[in-house]
């Protein structure tokens, strides 16, 4: 039987020093915020006396919790600072938690919802059999067009208008391009009804400044997670601009969804916060262009990329074309992960390819121009580990404090 240590030792030179990930889902900490998660933080604990009717007044029902208040304190500073939003809490343990507690928060039993449909990249956990299930509300889908992989702003507004929903949800799992918010905003006012932002994937690229600002464009209520295009550890963020959305939020949360936070990731995920604050611009139009290029490289390879027309994309994701490369490649997006990763290059089985990693590995255009040819080779079998494990050996992180 292999020792816990060794299989953990063995992941980490893969991971880190082997493979180039390419997953969309996925990013890698800095050294420093790295260390955060092994402090005594994290099997500290809190019990707020709001929970402890007898100890009402008090600031904790537990004591030796100064340190834990202050990193709480200055987490949710930094997110409101670098999100330019009213009110943040770093609490919700993953982003699908953080999604349970808006739709929570903004929504009773019975209420109407307007999401983008997981046939066209909407969240999986936000479709009529999961969460809204549960919370028993009525599920209908926004217009979207696939042509250029947007919602139709005009006819988004007309539906917001006409259907008069509780809660207009933007924001999914395959996502290419910024929304109109000018035009939901507007339809969301007329009839009353909250905007709100699942911004899980796109969070790093919202901290940069580079794909969209939700929260200066209208939206009430944002959720997300922090280790996808935000290179933080796994975990949850909620946002909003209404203080009676968040206090519903707050009010909801403790002892309804859970009863306590990891203090280690929220300290870990306020020095990310700080990085981002300093390298978040230059990572976030970085990780742009290194998708650009990388399709359009893909593309001149002659491997099949969608929405060329459209620059590709404006954001972490790539979108293989998967039809086309069934038919004239004889591979599913599975049996392509599964010869990249042969090859330690990793991917989704979903036909997405990311860029967030390597960019904050410190890849640039000119690497991406090689990891094109890399990934076409591996998809056509040829081994070419040798190749991947030199181009891995040139990046560093970036866009991080000095160790």
């Amino acid at each position: 039987m292999a020792d816990l240590h060794d299989i953990v030792r063995a992941h980490e030179e893969w991971r880190l020093r082997e493979a180039l990930n390419l997953q969309a889902s996925e990013n890698v900490m800095s050294d420093a915020a790295r260390s955060l998660l092994s402090t005594d933080f994290a099997h500290r604990y809190t019990l707020p006396d709001d929970l402890v009717p007898s100890l009402a007044g008090l600031k904790n029902a537990y004591r030796g919790t100064k340190h834990t208040d202050a990193v709480e304190e200055l987490a949710e500073r930094h997110a409101r600072e670098v999100f330019r939003s009213a009110f943040a809490s770093l609490k919700p343990l993953s982003g699908h938690l953080a999604g349970f507690l808006l739709l929570q928060a903004c929504c009773k039993r019975g209420d109407r919802i307007l999401v983008i449909s997981a046939a066209h990249g909407g969240y999986d956990g936000y479709m009529p059999g999961f969460l809204p299930e549960y919370l028993g509300l009525d599920v209908q889908f926004l217009p979207f067009d696939p042509r250029v992989w947007n919602v139709d702003p005009k006819a988004a507004a007309d539906l917001i208008i006409e259907t008069r929903p509780r809660l207009v949800l933007l924001g999914a799992s395959f996502i290419l391009f910024p929304y109109n918010l000018r035009w939901l905003r507007g339809a969301c006012d007329d009839v009353g009804t909250i905007l709100g932002y699942d911004a899980s994937h796109v969070l790093g690229l919202i901290a940069g400044g580079e794909f969209q600002k939700p929260m200066l464009e209208g939206v009430d209520v944002l959720s997300a997670s922090t280790h996808k295009s935000f290179p933080g550890p796994q975990g949850g963020l909620f946002l909003s601009n209404r203080k009676d959305v968040f206090d519903r939020a707050m009010g909801s949360f403790l002892w309804r969804i859970q009863d306590n936070a990891h203090w280690n990731r929220i300290a870990a995920t306020a020095q990310v916060l700080r990085e981002m604050k300093e390298f978040g611009p230059a990572y976030a139009r970085q990780v742009v262009a290194n998708s650009r290029v990388l399709a359009s490289q893909l593309d001149k390879w002659g491997f099949p990329v969608k929405f060329a027309s459209q620059g590709y994309s404006a954001s972490h994701q790539i979108h293989v074309d998967v039809e086309a490369l069934k038919e004239k490649w004889s591979l599913g997006p599975a049996d392509f992960a599964d010869r990249l990763e042969a090859n330690n290059l990793i991917v989704d089985a979903v036909g997405r390819i990311g860029t967030a990693e390597i960019t904050r590995m410190g890849a640039t255009e000119e690497d991406m121009q090689a990891i094109a040819g890399l990934i076409v080779r591996a998809s056509r079998g040829e081994d070419v580990r040798a190749e991947v494990a030199g181009a891995r050996s040139r990046l560093r992180l970036s866009f991080a404090f000095p160790p």
